[in-house]
């Protein structure tokens, strides 16, 4: 059987990871901006696969060259969707050999990638910087948000208002909850150095009142407390006054 050279491109689709340096094949192939990526048939030590020598990829007798589906439908179906943090489409061309479903050509390069919207760092700094990783392919990038795609990247004209628009809203909405979470307040725990555990009882603009277990009193500055990530709790290295509590000396 003859195996066409394609000189027009064809379209498939398929998935990537991706992280800070940019868009990886499933197996960990790193996909340069810029270049395409070509087919080599991997053997090992010098062994074929079926007994083939080695050769140019892809063959049909072997498993070889670069993987795409025919549409998201087949890409769906191969079980593909559910491993990669991006889907989107791409270029084949050169040597292609067609199966039901999909391709497996010479040559490939991204045409149009789709972002989950959840995969997307929720810090603009952290967002800006991925999404720069991106943009160095040249293609145009989509936000998936819901049931529908939206621009972010154009190849030809840069950010879309509607997806950075949808970017920075879910940004401030984090970083609005952020804010929520890291307020202290009634009822949150300060590990002091030195006394233990104690319990908020208010706060006002510059301190922090708490109540330890031993029903001391004490007084802390704002600027004495910080939030341990780690730990997930507020400590405090300094107390600005401590006194007994009434109720500690059986008052009331």
């Amino acid at each position: 059987m003859n195996i066409p050279d394609y000189i027009m491109p064809v379209v498939g689709y398929r998935v990537w990871s991706w992280d800070a340096i940019g868009l990886k094949s499933l197996n960990g192939e790193l996909w340069m901006p810029g270049q395409p990526l070509s087919a080599a048939c991997r053997t090992l030590a010098g062994r074929a696969e079926d007994g083939l020598a080695v050769h140019d990829a892809p063959q049909m007798n072997c498993t070889c060259g670069v993987y795409a589906a025919k549409s998201l439908d087949c890409l769906r179906a191969l079980g593909y969707m559910r491993y990669g943090s991006i889907y989107g489409e791409l270029y084949l061309w050169g040597t292609v050999v067609e199966h039901q479903l999909g391709w497996r050509a010479q040559f490939a390069y991204p045409k149009k990638l789709v972002l989950p919207l959840d995969m997307v760092p929720l810090s603009m700094g952290a967002a800006e910087s991925r999404l720069t990783t991106l943009s160095a392919y040249s293609c145009d990038i989509f936000v998936q948000h819901k049931e529908r795609t939206v621009p972010l990247w154009r190849s030809q004209t840069g950010y879309d208002a509607v997806g950075l628009d949808l970017l920075i809203q879910r940004c401030e909405s984090w970083y609005a909850r952020r804010k929520e979470e890291r307020r202290i307040k009634r009822g949150d725990r300060i590990a002091i150095l030195g006394h233990g555990i104690a319990v908020v009882e208010h706060a006002d603009r510059n301190h922090v009142h708490a109540l330890l277990w031993n029903r001391a009193s004490v007084r802390i500055g704002r600027k004495q407390i910080v939030w341990d990530e780690q730990n997930m709790r507020w400590e405090a290295a300094a107390v600005a006054d401590m006194s007994r509590s009434p109720k500690a000396d059986g008052g009331e």
